[in-house]
Order: structure tokens, then C-alpha cells, then sequence
């Protein structure tokens, strides 16, 4: 069983929860307020840890009491922290949601420490965990682009599974794709990085096209689940299971936690990517995008084991 070795972002989240999201330039008043850790690296490894993963974070944090706080709750979940830097010069990442009734949200994050996860550094944690080959490293888009490419880059050559999360998508270079064995983009995302609207699977097989070394798209459809496509097969559809929606904002880090865990722990493309959308779905059923994210016996007691 391989590693899950997640490069991204660790923020605090300051949520406030309201009937109905505003419009620009408008207020909409009797929200109520939480505070919840989050940053897209923090909760992707959060996820992979609560399905049994062996997690090591590579992330940047404040030398601050929201740093603290962060670290200290990566590691109440098993996470390894010892390769996050902690910096004096930058405050911890905030990200400030705004959730309505209906679970939909609008985000805003202010990168703080997360922007001095450089090159060099990114490059240097991956070299100290290796040897890579048997694991998966994924990697989250709200750290400096080049550092993108380089944990990607870095993952390759070390003979790991490189798994993109394009979140959000105009961090995403060029060669960062190039790099990817699996990219794990939304509906809007793909659209942004390919140029083009249209089906979802007819932008995979484009980004595929384009991009000889990658191996697969998984494409998060929200609602309704997700469409993988490969190199080998038609698109496969992945429907996701009805549930009552209370935050989605944790989404697309229960997903893609659980691909890369379920990828570390030796299952195929297709079972890992079911099992991911499942994962995303039980998610949205709990508020937090940390909150909700499920537990292995959460996931079987939906599914079965795998």
C-alpha cells in the first residue's frame, strides 16, 4: 500500500452560512458564523486519511494561532506534518464562504502563507520522502504555479501516481497538465482550461489529445456524479447517489481524497473513481467542507467494502 502525499494549500475557513447568497454590491443579513479548517491541500488530506490512507502533507502555514490550529488538526487525524513550513513573514491562508439554504456557495481566499510554498521547497519535501514509486501525490492549485509544475514534475520522475486537481484553474500551467497522470477538474474548470463549452467528455478526450503522457480525466459533475475518461475505454458515466444537500463546499476534496487514497491502496481507475464520487456525495450532506468529509466505515456503510 503506497503513500498519499498531498501539495497544496492549508487555510482557516470563516464561514457564514444565509438564506440566499447575495448579489454584487448587495447585503444579505441573518447569517450565522463557524469557523472550520480547511485550504484545499489541508482537507484533501484530511479525506485521504479518514479512508485509512498514510497521509504526508507538504503545505506552508503562519507562525500564527491559526497555523497552530491547523497543523495540530491535520495531525489529530493522522496526518504526518512534519514537511509543513511554517513561516514568520506571512499569515495562515483565510478563505471566507458564504453557504445558502440550498448548499450553494461563493468563496474568496486570501493565500497568506500558502503563496511561500515555492519551487524550491516543494521540490526538496518530495525528494526527502522519497523513494515515490508506489505512491500517489496530489496536488491542489491554490500554491504558486511553479510549484504546481515542480510537485507534479517531481512526483513523475520519482515513479508516483500524479494526480491534478486544476482548483482553481488558472494556476495551471501548460506543463503542470504535461505532468499529470490523472487532472480532476469540474464542469467550469475544464471549460477554462481547454478553452472551450461544450460536452464533458468531448473536453477530456481534447485535454488527453493534447497531452500524451496523462493518462486520464475525471470530470466532477456535481449532482450528477462524474464522467472518467481514459486512453483505453469509452467515457464511463458515474452517477452519484440523491442525497439532501447542506454544503457542497467540501466536495471536490472528499473526491479526490478518496481517488487518491483508493489509488494508493491498490484499487483500479474506475473503483477508485466510484468510490470517489460516493465520497463526495455523503460530503455534501454535513456543513464544513471538513465536517462532512466521511470516514471508511461511512463509505462502506453506503457501498459495501471495496
Amino acid at each position: 500500500m503506497g503513500r498519499v502525499i498531498v501539495v497544496g494549500s492549508v487555510n482557516v475557513d470563516l464561514v457564514v452560512a444565509v438564506g440566499r447568497l447575495p448579489r454584487p454590491g448587495e447585503t444579505v443579513t441573518g447569517g450565522t458564523f463557524e469557523r472550520f479548517q480547511g485550504g484545499k491541500g489541508g482537507n484533501q488530506a484530511v479525506a485521504a486519511a479518514r479512508l485509512g490512507a498514510d497521509v504526508h502533507v507538504v503545505a506552508a502555514v503562519g507562525d500564527d494561532e491559526h497555523g497552530e490550529a491547523s497543523v495540530s488538526a491535520l495531525a489529530l487525524e493522522g496526518a504526518s506534518i512534519r514537511l509543513v513550513h511554517r513561516t514568520a513573514t506571512a499569515p495562515t491562508g483565510v478563505a471566507l464562504i458564504l453557504v445558502d439554504d440550498a448548499g450553494e456557495n461563493l468563496i474568496a481566499v486570501a493565500g497568506g502563507a500558502n503563496d511561500e510554498l515555492d519551487r524550491a521547497r516543494v521540490t526538496a519535501a518530495l525528494q526527502a520522502l522519497s523513494p515515490l514509486a508506489g505512491d500517489v501525490v496530489l496536488v491542489t492549485c491554490e500554491i504558486p504555479a511553479a510549484s504546481i509544475a515542480a510537485a507534479l514534475f517531481e512526483a513523475r520522475r520519482g515513479g508516483a501516481r500524479a494526480l491534478l486537481n486544476p482548483a482553481p484553474a488558472d494556476r495551471v500551467s501548460g506543463d503542470a497538465l504535461g505532468f499529470a497522470h490523472v487532472v480532476t477538474p469540474n464542469e467550469a474548470e475544464l471549460e477554462r482550461l481547454m478553452g472551450q463549452a461544450g460536452e464533458p467528455s468531448d473536453g477530456a478526450l481534447a485535454m488527453l489529445a493534447a497531452h500524451h503522457e496523462m493518462d486520464a480525466v475525471l470530470v466532477s459533475l456535481g449532482a450528477r456524479g462524474a464522467v472518467l475518461v481514459t486512453r483505453e475505454s469509452p467515457p464511463i458515466a458515474i452517477p452519484a447517489p440523491s442525497v439532501a444537500a447542506v454544503d457542497t463546499t467540501g466536495a471536490g476534496d472528499a473526491l479526490n481524497g478518496a481517488l487518491a487514497a483508493g489509488l494508493a491502496a491498490g484499487l483500479n481507475l474506475e473503483t477508485a473513481a466510484r468510490r470517489a464520487v460516493l465520497a463526495g456525495s455523503i460530503s455534501v450532506t454535513k456543513a464544513g467542507a471538513r465536517d462532512g468529509l466521511p470516514t471508511l466505515a461511512e463509505l462502506e456503510a453506503w457501498s459495501g467494502p471495496a
